[in-house]
């Protein structure tokens, strides 16, 4: 269970459907991953999965991104979701059509409370494809 208490709730005070709140939130997509054959035909699966998040997105306000690689090659196509001062999650094992996926968890990210993407209601490719969860770091401790 994804909770940490020690992130600031009135920093992610949103409400639901709330377009400012879907706004702070940015799908970067992997567009040079392959697919499970490991092809190098371009189409690249990335950029098909950038496509269709697009395509979900669409008349949502929600920043949809690409990057040449997010270095996650072993888990293949491969996207992350972030909002600022927020917690950041790297997902993998994606498919092509992931990406209405993608859009549902960065609307329960809009509307989170603690800046954490809840675990109910996300989609199971979201919950078996985590790859990481990386803290804001204004949460981070200097270690001497």
């Amino acid at each position: 269970m994804e909770r940490d208490s020690s992130f600031p709730a009135e920093t992610a005070g949103v409400l639901s459907g709330d377009d400012d709140a879907l706004a702070d939130v940015t799908v970067i997509v992997c567009a040079s991953c392959r697919d499970e054959t490991g092809s190098d035909g371009h189409p690249r699966a990335g950029e098909l999965l950038a496509e269709d998040t697009r395509r979900a997105a669409s008349g949502e306000n929600i920043r949809i991104r690409s990057v040449e690689c997010l270095g996650n090659c072993k888990r293949r196509l491969s996207a992350a979701i972030l909002r600022d001062g927020c917690w950041s999650y790297v997902f993998g094992d994606l498919t092509a059509t992931s990406g209405a996926d993608l859009i549902t968890g960065a609307k329960l990210f809009a509307t989170s409370t603690d800046g954490l993407i809840p675990w109910r209601g996300r989609p199971d490719c979201l919950k078996r494809g985590l790859v990481a969860r990386i803290p804001p770091l204004d949460l981070l401790k200097d270690q001497t």
